[in-house]
Parts: C-alpha cells; structure tokens; sequence
C-alpha cells in the first residue's frame, strides 16, 4: 500500500526525488537548460507530497503552484524508475488533484515535454487535455501542456 503525505519542500526525501527527476530530464534533454521560467520553490509551491512505499522508502512526489484564483499548476511530479508502473503517480495525481479542490482550484495546468512521451501518455490518459502553451511556456518548442478541469 502507498502513503502519500504532506511534507516541505526542503525534506530530505522530496530533495533526493526532485534531484533525480532533475539529473533524468538533464539526461533526456542533453543538457540542464530545459525549464523554461521561474524554478518552483518553498514559497511558491503550496501543496507537496511524497509518496512512500510499504517500506517507507520515498518513491514519488508532485507539487502544486498556485497560478491565480482558482487555477493551479502542477510541478515536479515525479516517481522513481523502480516504482513507475505500480500505480504511484496515478495515486499522486489525485491526491493533488484532492489537495487543489481543497484549496478551491477549479483547473490544473502542467508542463512537460517533447522528451518524455510516457509523460505525455500518461496525462492524457488520466483525462487531461493538451493546451496551447501558457505563461512562461509560450514559444518554447520543447514544451508541450496539459489543463484538466476538476470535477
């Protein structure tokens, strides 16, 4: 069974799992110059969950930026190599998109890219739809974004 909690984006868990979803896109991409606008931090990143494995060992985690009154993006969801396929990121996804009803947000927006297809599979699987590219997105050409209106 996996648990997903609340922690701060500083634990130590949430850094190791966002540093490795950081060196797999550096990976992907060729190079670190892959995230077009602000890097999320403590401060804009309201809502962070870590997902644990029985063991306790932290296997995934997604955030939550609030963009303006009742829209909300989601940032560094991520789930480790071992674990992908179990379920987990399906199990982050609608914990955040718990989290962002709670908080009063109607839409969800993301961002990911032209290197990571099962990305792009996944969301669309999970009822998201490609939009054109919003905010810092626009005109970036490895950017591909999804919105999802939440019931």
């Amino acid at each position: 069974m996996i648990s997903i909690e609340h922690e701060p984006w500083g634990s130590s868990d949430g850094t190791r799992l966002r540093d490795a979803q950081r060196a797999e896109l550096d990976a992907r991409y060729g190079s670190d110059d892959h995230e077009p606008g602000a890097p999320p931090t403590a401060e804009s990143v309201t809502v962070f969950l870590v997902a644990r494995d029985p063991a306790g060992t932290a296997v995934g985690c997604g955030g939550l930026r609030h963009l303006t009154p009742g829209t909300a993006e989601i940032k560094r969801m991520y789930v480790t190599p071992t674990a992908r396929g179990t379920g987990v990121a399906t199990a982050i996804l609608r914990a955040l998109e718990e989290a962002a009803r709670d908080t009063g947000v109607r839409t969800l927006l993301l961002e990911t890219g032209t290197a990571q297809p099962d990305a792009m599979r996944f969301y669309e699987r999970e009822g998201y739809r490609r939009i054109a590219n919003f905010g810092p997105y626009r005109g970036e050409a490895l950017s591909v974004c999804y919105a999802r209106d939440l019931p």
